[in-house]
């Protein structure tokens, strides 16, 4: 923008000791320059958005159960602790959580070396511990009860989900059988508001501990 602002200068000055159609040439090509330039400065100061800005756009969300309360009802842990927060809950029939993925997730020290990508069966599973927290809010639950992953059904994968991705995945509970001990879910997951990963069906087991 400087150097385009200089030679406008220069070529003004030149301009006023001689009347070349040369000159006149060069002189619009510099202030067409001048102008897509400024226009161009506009469209970034346009798309630029500040952190607080950024950082607002989730002011109106609300943590139902932070990552230690997360801890205080799902057994796992790192590296397979995969709910951050949950940030939507109805007890017993579905919940909203969250995954932030890091560049420092263990998983990608080889999938894949040099193009980092979250592993869809990590996903998948990170949708099966959102469905046993949400088992542990319906009514007549035990605290602690751990489901084990049956079967998955009707998987698919939309679009990769890599570092730096917030994974807001949706479960919500279709079938639940206390007598038997089977829990029917099905889920969602987004990155930037897109489809990633999607699962029709998830059924999972309530294990029998014999009693003492």
């Amino acid at each position: 923008m400087k150097i385009a602002a200089f030679l406008l200068t220069t070529l003004s000055c030149v301009g006023a000791f001689t009347s070349s159609p040369l000159l006149s040439k060069h002189h619009s090509s510099i202030s067409s320059l001048c102008a897509e330039e400024t226009n161009g400065d506009d469209d970034d100061a346009t798309e630029f958005m500040s952190a607080a800005e950024i950082s607002a756009l989730t002011k109106d969300v609300t943590t139902k159960l932070t990552s230690v309360e997360v801890d205080s009802i799902l057994p796992h842990r790192y590296p397979f602790a995969l709910i951050d927060k949950v940030v939507g809950i109805e007890s017993g029939k579905r919940a909203v959580g969250i995954k932030a993925v890091s560049r420092n997730e263990e998983f990608f020290n080889g999938h894949f070396p040099g193009q980092p990508v979250m592993p869809g069966v990590l996903q998948l599973e990170a949708m099966a511990q959102l469905t046993g927290i949400i088992l542990n809010t319906a009514d007549g639950i035990e605290e602690g009860t751990i489901g084990f992953f049956g079967s998955a059904n009707g998987v698919k994968w939309k679009k990769p989900v890599v570092p730096g991705d917030l994974l807001v995945m949706e479960v919500e509970i279709t079938k639940f059988n206390k007598k038997f001990g089977i829990i029917k879910s099905k889920g969602k997951g987004y990155t930037d508001g897109q489809v990633a990963v999607e699962v029709d069906e998830m059924t999972m087991v309530i294990p029998k501990i014999p009693k003492s």
